[in-house]
């Protein structure tokens, strides 16, 4: 027999299935799906069983034994096999890729070098008569011994670990005692119990999702803020998993798996796994093998959380669906909205998408009856949406006031003084965006990327925030060495220092990429500020939706514009949503809420809209710009990026594949040659090409022939991404 094995290496000239014979004691267990080690050149590697084989056709290679199986455990299963074809044709990837990111890294087709299994050990009677045998032999003698019988006689076994080391060694050594090691993993929690009744509108939603069950539908849940999205989730969840099924749900951002899995931990217990980057290695082996093994019926994770590999699937769920953090912008770059539909559609269950401000993709297709919509139009109980007040900062400027405007200094020590919270967001972290110097012109920049580097006063380091590249601050500058720097723009970190001097008694905490580096921090900072040990909330857009924080009553927004002015077709549309979402933070409680938002454009309709708090109004205004400048939903884009490091090589032949691409596709537009939004990334030149299309039957076909004419390119490569976010 005969097994196909694609192995561990993701380069393209060596995507493809190799054949292996399969050993005669191997016959029995190998399966589709496994790990197997096997030779390759003069090494042996690490591969994935795709499929096996009674009889093969002649081949060019001698035909090689598989070495062994690297872990019978773990298989990927039939759906998760098929998923990573769906995966690799849709963005170009090679096989190997597309199933490594279905995979925490501790379990990634590599060889392993560390063991993440996590064992508590158990100490029992080995031998019942032995140990009272020894028990009336060493009564008098060995008293903490016969304790230690006495104790496990009753209760049949007990950890080692509670015991003395050398007491229990002896009995071991004495044949009295055997140890038996139990898989332990490290996240457990309790179920809580809590349940809360739906409201008449919150049931109707869930009614409708109720009846399909049992059949593939897609859903938009159109449900404002505080509407009570989270729990329509457990309800749908609870209800799944009492007829014997299992659940994902997704949330974008780190910050927000905190609270909604603290919900679902509540109600479901240790029934249920998280997935997301900041657990530790070990905790990411625990939940995925929790999940493989079917020991939780529900999953809450970001992105890579919708791979998780849950038997009997019986929804999927993705808040917040509009979240640009859905979009992988890295190979393979694929959207999770598609993968869940994919999912959807292989396991005939529902997907329900949901978020207070919908992307335009999303609510176009509801509106075209592709999508079934539900509507959420008030929030629980008394609550109310907040009022918003538009600061216009260029009237404020006039009065020196640079960062605060007189407003919202004034309702910040309102809402202090009645012990109420505050929430800033400035969409931008460290303190300063650039420095330059007032003598000769010097600007630090990323000697990689074609960018500036950002100023960090706490480590008082520049750093990139593209490549990562850092450097520690000078007093004088490197060029001139004149006492002559100044720092401009303002970053999170700034914002921090300026609001401690103007509030020298309210207590501040910031949130932003910085301050949650490290494990646990995010948990911290959300449960400190919502037990009030924090007057006032400060942070990027990671502070912007889904949190849920009973006593803030102000959300300020310090610069509106940050978002608004990026060239990017989606930058309207992002900052709507940033500017809705974050000013849903606002009164979602008894205590009525305000919003002050600063800006220097009062009158751009996307600020009119989001102080009206109308989607709808926004939704018909951009819809008709995407139309008239051929965009999605009513164009699909794809986003070819030609990069290498020789700046007249990478010109040239990104010329020459915009040639390509004219000659070979009708009824698409082609755009470019032109410079990426950064061109110089990594000490690397990027040139971007863009397609703009409707219907394209040859498309795909086209770019694959394009990627492979790469394959043996040393010098340029070839980037391609279908339905990008940047461009």
């Amino acid at each position: 027999m005969y097994a196909k094995v694609i192995i561990e290496y993701s380069i393209k000239k060596l995507d493809k299935e190799f054949i292996y014979m399969i050993p005669n004691d191997l016959w029995k267990s190998l399966k589709v799906g496994m790990k197997v080690m096997v030779p390759f050149g003069h090494q042996e590697v690490v591969g994935f069983v795709t499929d096996i084989l009674d009889a093969i056709d002649d081949i060019s290679y001698e035909i090689k034994y598989i070495s062994k199986i690297v872990d019978e455990k773990l298989v990927l299963n039939k759906e998760l096999m098929n998923l990573g074809k769906f995966l690799s044709e849709n963005t170009l990837c090679t096989l190997i890729t597309a199933y490594q990111t279905m995979l925490p890294s501790s379990l990634k087709v590599k060889k392993q070098k560390s063991n993440y299994d996590l064992f508590d050990e158990y100490i029992f009677i080995k031998d019942k008569e032995k140990a009272l045998e020894y028990k009336s032999l060493y009564q008098s003698k060995r008293k903490s011994q016969i304790k230690i019988i006495d104790e496990l006689l009753e209760k049949g076994k007990a950890l080692k670990k509670n015991y003395s080391l050398s007491l229990v060694n002896t009995l071991l050594g004495n044949g009295v005692l055997d140890i038996e090691k139990v898989q332990k993993y490290r996240i457990n929690k309790e179920t809580s119990n809590i349940k809360k009744e739906l409201t008449d509108d919150q049931n109707k939603v869930f009614l409708k999702v109720k009846d399909s069950f049992k059949k593939y539908e897609p859903f938009l849940l159109y449900g404002i803020t505080g509407s009570g999205k989270t729990e329509i989730y457990i309800k749908l969840i609870e209800e799944i998993i009492n007829s014997g099924k299992t659940g994902i749900v997704l949330v974008p951002e780190i910050s927000l798996t905190h609270q909604i899995a603290k919900r679902f931990y509540e109600s479901f217990g240790s029934d249920v796994a998280i997935l997301h980057s900041s657990l530790s290695e070990g905790e990411k082996y625990d939940e995925y093998l929790k999940i493989y093994r079917g020991e939780v019926h529900v999953v809450v994770g970001t992105r890579s959380a919708i791979f998780a590999p849950l038997q009997n699937l019986g929804i999927i769920i993705i808040d917040e669906e509009d979240a640009s953090s859905y979009k992988q912008d890295n190979n393979p770059r694929y959207h999770a909205r598609d993968i869940a539909m994919y999912r959807g559609k292989y396991n005939s269950i529902p997907v329900l998408l949901a978020s207070a401000t919908p992307s335009l993709d999303s609510k176009a297709r509801a509106d075209k009856g592709v999508y079934t919509l539900l509507t959420l139009k008030n929030r629980v109980g008394t609550a109310i949406l907040p009022k918003i007040h538009v600061v216009n900062m260029e009237d404020e400027m006039k009065k020196r006031n640079m960062i605060f405007s007189d407003l919202l200094i004034s309702k910040m020590k309102e809402k202090i003084s009645k012990n109420e919270q505050i929430i800033l967001l400035l969409n931008r972290r460290g303190f300063s965006t650039f420095i330059t110097c007032s003598n000769c012109g010097f600007t630090y920049k990323c000697p990689s990327c074609d960018i500036t580097l950002t100023y960090h006063k706490s480590t008082n380091n520049l750093i990139c925030h593209y490549c990562g590249y850092q450097k520690r601050c000078e007093d004088v500058c490197p060029k001139c060495h004149e006492k002559a720097l100044n720092y401009y723009g303002l970053g999170t970190e700034k914002l921090e220092e300026k609001l401690k001097e103007l509030m020298p008694n309210a207590s501040v905490v910031r949130m932003d990429q910085d301050t949650t580096r490290n494990k646990g921090t995010h948990e911290k900072i959300i449960e400190d500020f919502k037990n009030e040990k924090y007057n006032i909330l400060l942070g990027t857009q990671m502070i912007s939706k889904g949190l849920d924080f009973p006593k803030v009553t102000l959300v300020g927004v310090i610069n509106a514009d940050t978002t608004l002015n990026i060239p990017n077709f989606k930058a309207s549309e992002n900052t709507f949503s940033l500017l809705h979402q974050v000013a849903g933070r606002s009164g979602r409680s008894t205590s009525p809420g305000e919003v002050i938002i600063q800006t220097f454009n009062p009158d751009n309709y996307v600020i009119k809209c989001a102080q009206e708090n109308s989607y709808d109004k926004f939704y018909l205004h951009e819809m008709n710009f995407r139309q008239k400048l051929k965009y999605p939903p009513y164009f699909y884009l794809v986003s070819l990026k030609v990069i290498g490091k020789d700046y007249q090589k990478t010109i040239d032949t990104s010329k020459k594949v915009k040639s390509y691409l004219e000659q070979n596709l009708n009824n698409v537009i082609v755009l470019g040659p032109t410079t990426a939004q950064v061109f110089k990334f990594n000490n690397e030149y990027r040139m971007q090409i863009i397609l703009k299309y409707k219907k394209c039957d040859n498309l795909r076909t086209c770019l694959k022939e394009l990627d492979n004419l790469f394959i043996m390119n040393k010098d340029i490569r070839l980037e391609i991404d279908f339905n990008p976010i940047n461009i």
